[in-house]
């Protein structure tokens, strides 16, 4: 499995987040092939990698 270095992403939320610390996820569009995706409220937890094409698809989805 290839192996992302994200210590110098630059990740941010959606602009619909009101800021109040509640259930938002912040993404970073660092890398071409995965978008990486963290719980906003635990910034050194886990993180997902989404494929590129995948996470697409899913926001054209929920537009």
């Amino acid at each position: 499995m290839r192996q992302y270095d994200l210590n110098n992403a630059h990740w941010f939320k959606s602009s619909y987040s009101n800021g109040d610390g509640g259930n938002c996820i912040e993404v970073s569009y660092d890398f071409d092939s995965v978008v990486p995706v963290r719980d906003s409220k635990n910034p050194t937890g886990p993180v997902l990698l989404v494929p590129a094409a995948a996470w697409s698809t899913f926001v054209t989805g929920i537009r």
